[in-house]
């Protein structure tokens, strides 16, 4: 059985997912940090962690970086995810890496439906990318799919949109979906990072809860009665029918890519409720409703 990682670089360390990643991989305390930060970058890291400045258009430049590295835990964003993770595989392969966890994080890209969506092209070509190169390399892979993030999710209107107290209900809001809070999502890295053999060349799916917009509003209702709940009924395919009308007009953006997501979350044939989840083999334990309920009540906007 191989062994446990040990020496690990992470990219995109300095954003949302990143950051809680970061943290769930020093406070584990038996890994050795590395953090690829951009050229003149200002982020700032702990002094535990060891913090080299690369050119990531520069194949080269990350080879150099990640010598010596077992893994590449990539939590890019989206300006990131096509050319820039491709060349990070590069660098992986030229320099010894074992895994690759590319920046996957969130829906099950192995539903076909899924993975035609606009909003995912970069990240299947991705995994298509290292795939191949599993084949003819020793470099492997793992993808974390966590169903979309659940604390971001509700304190930035994603997921249930709590500000005006007017809430988008897409297709009735009964659709269920797994969903994960940042801190399970990292947590499921480290654990990954313990189980090379099981987690090796695969999808790894867990959650923390399985909800529906409407069991959130229900949360929200019980959390403050005292506001006027307005939902407001919405259509998938009034949304992504405009999202196809700015793709065609080559508008690249959150406001294009957004109903895409939400057309994968809320609707059931998109699998959106993971089947054979791997919590267990994770050692992760999913919510309450009352452990829900504090989540809801956190992250509510006036």
């Amino acid at each position: 059985m191989a062994a446990p990682f040990k020496n690990i670089a992470i990219t995109g360390a300095n954003g949302s997912v990143g950051k809680v990643v970061l943290k769930a991989l020093l406070d584990a305390g038996n890994f050795n940090i590395t953090v690829l930060r951009r050229n003149n970058s200002s982020s700032t890291f702990p002094d535990s962690v060891k913090v080299v400045d690369v050119d990531f258009d520069s194949v080269d430049s990350l080879t150099a970086a990640l010598a010596g590295q077992d893994v590449v835990v990539s939590t890019v964003g989206s300006e990131g995810l096509n050319n820039e993770q491709k060349k990070l595989v590069d660098a992986a392969v030229a320099a010894g890496v074992k895994r690759f966890l590319p920046s996957e994080y969130g829906c099950d890209l192995s539903n076909e439906l899924a993975a035609k969506l606009p909003v995912f092209a970069h990240k299947i070509e991705v995994e298509k990318y290292l795939e191949e190169k599993a084949k003819t390399t020793p470099l492997t892979y793992t993808y974390v799919y966590s169903g979309p993030f659940l604390d971001w999710g509700l304190q930035y209107d994603f997921i249930f949109k709590s500000t005006g107290s007017k809430p988008d209900l897409y297709d009735g809001g009964d659709t269920a979906f797994s969903t994960s809070t940042l801190e399970t999502v990292a947590q499921a890295v480290v654990a990954i990072l313990s189980k090379p053999e099981e987690t090796k060349n695969r999808a790894v799916r867990f959650q923390s809860v399985v909800t529906t917009q409407n069991q959130l509003l229900k949360l929200a209702k019980e959390i403050e009665p005292e506001r006027v709940w307005q939902p407001q009924a919405v259509k998938l395919d009034d949304i992504t029918r405009v999202a196809d009308e700015r793709l065609a007009k080559g508008l690249y953006d959150i406001q294009t890519f957004a109903p895409y997501i939400l057309r994968a979350v809320n609707d059931s044939r998109y699998s959106p409720t993971f089947k054979n989840l791997d919590n267990e083999l994770l050692g992760l334990k999913q919510l309450t409703e009352a452990e829900l309920k504090e989540i809801v009540k956190a992250s509510l906007n006036n």
